[in-house]
């Protein structure tokens, strides 16, 4: 029997890591698709398995016709860490309880980009009932200063590559690798991910940084529609594939971590 390429699909809006996958999987011997539209068109045929990287709107409205699976972080993650891990205080809101907040916190939505993530000084400021449902769920912490911001790729609990993304809040891209502060956001991240075995799927994102020079977990993202930064392309699509790739190939311990906008309704 022979088998057929697999195919990465990509949106219609292309991005630095949306090219950069594309040439390693070309070299890989993978097919690739740029979708034009927010419908996959009739009698598309990606050949083989089909993978995704996209953001989180145009996968929830191309996976399950793809019969792609999503895999992403819970969204009430970040709340189950300990305070050590996080250093700061951490709730799980709905938008309806957001609005109703007089201080100032860092809002944003866990797995989408339904609203800015940023420092909010009252609830009022969020986007109304008319652009946001009331049930959606809201992380809420207190505001801190990130020094220093990483990127991580894990797979099968282990980081297999990374980068800096920001200093101070600003853009500002470096290779992990042969960083200052290699040595130790390895191993802070390593003793996360070691506590969450079980908590996070197979394939996943994790942004760390340094808060006065203490590591803290900044977030968890799905690696399908998370920029790569300086990060090895190599390595990235290797989790890209793992994290949004088909359903029949999603084991039993990922199938807690599916997206749930994402999958057929038959």
């Amino acid at each position: 029997m022979i088998e057929l390429p697999r195919t990465l699909v990509f949106s219609p809006r292309a991005n630095d890591t949306s090219h950069v996958l594309a040439s390693v999987a070309h070299r890989r011997g993978l097919l690739t698709e740029h979708l034009t539209g927010w419908r996959v068109p009739e009698g598309f045929l990606v050949g083989g398995p089909a993978h995704l990287y996209a953001g989180p709107l145009f996968a929830d409205a191309v996976a399950a016709e793809l019969d792609i699976a999503l895999l992403e972080p819970p969204d009430d993650w970040l709340t189950r860490l300990p305070r050590e891990a996080v250093c700061r205080e951490i709730r799980m809101l709905t938008m309806a309880e957001a609005w109703t907040l007089r201080i100032p916190a860092f809002l944003k939505p866990p797995n989408d980009k339904s609203f800015p993530a940023r420092v909010y000084l009252e609830g009022t400021q969020l986007p109304g009932p008319d652009a946001v449902d009331s049930d959606t769920p809201v992380l809420a912490s207190d505001p801190v200063r990130f020094t220093v911001e990483f990127r991580l790729y894990a797979i099968d609990g282990e980081i297999v590559t990374g980068a800096q993304y920001a200093i101070e809040g600003d853009l500002d891209i470096e290779p992990l690798t042969g960083h200052e502060s290699e040595q130790q956001i390895l191993g802070f991240a390593r003793e996360v991910l070691q506590e969450s075995a079980d908590k996070l799927p197979s394939a996943v994102v994790v942004d760390v940084g340094l808060i006065d020079e203490q590591p803290a977990v900044i977030e968890a993202n799905a690696a399908w529609a998370s920029g790569h930064y300086a990060a090895d392309p190599e390595r990235v699509l290797d989790v890209v594939l793992r994290a949004a790739g088909p359903m029949a190939e999603v084991g039993e311990r990922d199938r807690v971590f599916l997206r749930p906008a994402a999958q057929r309704v038959d």
